[in-house]
């Protein structure tokens, strides 16, 4: 059974930091990749940030490059969302998601219906 759960989410002020966790289990994780969304009160989910398990290469919404890093942890199967200099527009509920790497393509990463499986969601509330 393939669980994805996230946490550390919580309240901070803007321009503070926040690192959310992804735990995933049940995956051959080496076939994955591993993304970040979020969904804030009346927009569409999306695309944050995402990794490819196998290498480690990653991709970044244009909104959040330079003040967000994502990254892995093999031995503990955890995904991690490095989150500084945190703007009120970041608020949202924040997703982690894991998508078979064969079923992407070109840098489709940003599709969230291409991934098979979501976490519940961890709320990131930044005060200004």
């Amino acid at each position: 059974q393939v669980q994805v759960v996230e946490s550390g989410g919580g309240l901070v002020q803007a321009g503070g930091s926040l690192t959310l966790s992804c735990a995933a289990s049940g995956l051959t994780f080496i076939r994955y990749v591993m993304g970040w969304f979020r969904q804030a009160p009346g927009k569409e989910r999306e695309f944050v940030a995402g990794i490819r398990w196998r290498g480690g290469t990653t991709l970044y919404a244009d909104s959040v490059k330079g003040r967000f890093t994502i990254s892995r942890d093999n031995a503990k199967n955890t995904v991690f969302l490095q989150m500084n200099n945190l703007k009120p527009e970041d608020m949202a509920v924040y997703y982690c998601a894991a998508g078979l790497e064969s079923g992407f393509y070109g840098s489709s990463w940003y599709r969230a219906p291409l991934y098979n499986y979501w976490g519940q969601g961890t709320q990131v509330t930044v005060s200004s």
